[in-house]
């Protein structure tokens, strides 16, 4: 069955499949948006702005991704290294701090203190979407994430946070265990009442934490690409943690095969018991064979994901809305 065959099945023909109405998870409780490092199609990646944007886009969750300075804090950036997001190419002060680290030269956010970081301003690593905002803020700490979304939480918003930690076995080596700081937050955030989820592509990571939080345990999957293909396949058995995680945050590659067709990880997935996250949509990045990101994003829908992290959490939201209004029936609209 071709790839548009698929998708004229599972979203444009919506009665009378039993494969629909076993595969479908929009029934009474609707896949999660997650503004993935913010709003970062609006505005530059892991700021407060871009948070503060997928906060009034509606989304359900915010991410931010953290990594640890030199002296112990928490901030949020999406790699390790700083020449992608910052304007740290700029400080002549910083100069001698470049490094080649696992064949990439760059400057690491671990050679840095907070204090140091501080004078870096963030910037849109996708030139595509324009440089309007760069430069207007620093780094921001897992300390003012937190304080945004206590402030947000008191003025009626109930989104959560989706935290990742990036190359924890990284930061361990250095003697930067981020572990205590991690845990300290993630008190902080579920005492406020703000739903949290955890993810770690560091599976043994993050099973080490199950017991000492109460937020929901996501194993990052990105699967492997087969040499001379475009296409993913699942490199790891999804039952390596037993009962030990609530859900898998996967690459969205991973829900079709090469003939077009898709793969049993939802279904087997579910069958553990286990929520499917699906990483990442973009407007401006649509993957081939799809004409449209609406189009990709009613795709996943159907195929009965949990939550999809989407760079415009505007857009992911009005399709998830569009997609319930065709699923439901004469009776449930007015």
């Amino acid at each position: 069955m071709g790839f548009k065959l698929v998708l004229s099945w599972l979203v444009l023909t919506m009665s009378g499949s039993a494969v629909m109405a076993d595969n479908m998870a929009l029934g009474e409780e609707a896949a999660i948006v997650i503004a993935h490092r913010g709003a970062s199609g609006y505005r530059p990646e892991h700021t407060l702005m871009s948070y503060k944007v997928g906060l009034a886009q509606g989304a359900d969750y915010i991410e931010p991704d953290l990594v640890m300075t030199k002296d112990g804090h928490l901030v949020a950036r999406h790699d390790v290294y700083l020449s992608h997001t910052t304007d740290v190419a700029d400080h002549p002060e910083f100069a001698g701090r470049k490094r080649t680290l696992e064949g990439h030269e760059d400057w690491y956010v671990f050679d840095f203190t907070l204090a140091e970081l501080k004078t870096l301003k963030a910037l849109q690593p996708r030139q595509s979407r324009g440089q309007t905002f760069d430069g207007l803020e620093t780094v921001p700490t897992f300390d003012e994430i937190i304080a945004l979304m206590r402030a947000a939480k008191a003025e009626g918003e109930d989104a959560g946070l989706y935290v990742e930690l990036k190359r924890p076995e990284l930061f361990i080596q250095m003697g930067l265990d981020p572990t205590d700081a991690l845990l300290k937050g993630f008190s902080e955030v579920l005492e406020a009442g703000i739903p949290l989820y955890f993810q770690c592509f560091n599976g043994d990571y993050l099973v080490s934490l199950k017991g000492k939080t109460q937020a929901a345990l996501i194993w990052l999957i990105e699967g492997r690409k087969d040499a001379g293909s475009k296409h993913y396949k699942l490199d790891v058995p999804l039952q390596l943690y037993g009962g030990e995680i609530d859900g898998i945050g996967i690459n969205k590659a991973l829900l079709i095969d090469a003939r077009g067709r898709p793969t049993s990880i939802i279904e087997d997935a579910h069958n553990m018991g286990l929520k499917v996250h699906v990483w990442t949509i973009r407007n401006d990045e649509v993957p081939d064979m799809i004409n449209s990101v609406d189009e990709e994003l009613k795709l996943m829908f159907a195929l009965g994901v949990d939550g999809v992290f989407a760079d415009f959490p505007d857009t992911a939201i009005q399709a998830r809305n569009s997609f319930r209004l065709l699923r439901a029936g004469p009776e449930e609209v007015d």
